[in-house]
């Protein structure tokens, strides 16, 4: 399995992908909003996605987006194709989507809405918390992505407040200073004077 950044080799697998994302969401009755053959395809050849794929073979996909000015970034449209499924290609595409985030774009706040448990899961053992919707990016044209999933109406009856998916969130300032508590050198000195007076 051969796990990759895309690049314009890999956009003969976009008709695919396009259609995957579209009957994946019609067999749950939620998720993925559907995106143009334009849109996936800029994602692909721009470097913005990773591609999965097996002796030739489309496997998975995943592309990056950024909101608000680059203060937030959203891992979207995870995808396996039915002939991979349950052998760990959704983690490897996910970790792989996760760490071209966090290099290209370090300081942004990483999210994703999901109606998938097993995405859940991934995305808490990469540090994601759930949260509201209102800790999310309140772009516009983040939302309008929104209108081609089938909870559309949903989302709007509740003020865009919440809907069937759960969001989740990355926050690097979180992480960086729980991995630098970590690190702290032990105050030696501290220690043998506390001893001492025992």
């Amino acid at each position: 399995m051969e796990i990759e950044i895309s690049s314009c080799k890999h956009l003969m697998y976009v008709h695919e992908i396009q259609q995957e994302m579209y009957d994946s969401a019609q067999r749950r009755g939620t998720g993925i909003a559907k995106r143009s053959l334009e849109y996936l395809s800029k994602k692909i050849s721009e470097g913005n996605a990773v591609v999965a794929t097996q002796n030739g073979k489309w496997a998975g996909f995943c592309y990056i987006e950024t909101w608000s000015h680059g203060q937030f970034v959203a891992n979207s449209g995870l995808i396996v194709s039915p002939e991979f499924r349950n052998g760990g290609v959704a983690t490897l595409i996910k970790k792989k989507v996760f760490k071209l985030s966090r290099e290209k774009y370090p300081d942004a706040k990483i999210f994703g809405l999901t109606t998938g448990l097993a995405v859940m899961k991934i995305n808490s053992e990469l540090g994601y918390k759930p949260v509201i919707y209102s800790e999310l990016t309140q772009d516009e044209d983040f939302w309008n992505g929104c209108k081609s999933c089938v909870n559309y109406e949903i989302l709007m009856k509740k003020e865009r407040k919440n809907c069937l998916c759960t969001a989740m969130l990355f926050v690097p300032e979180i992480h960086t200073t729980k991995a630098a508590e970590k690190v702290q050198p032990k105050n030696e000195y501290n220690e043998e004077k506390s001893r001492l007076s025992i």
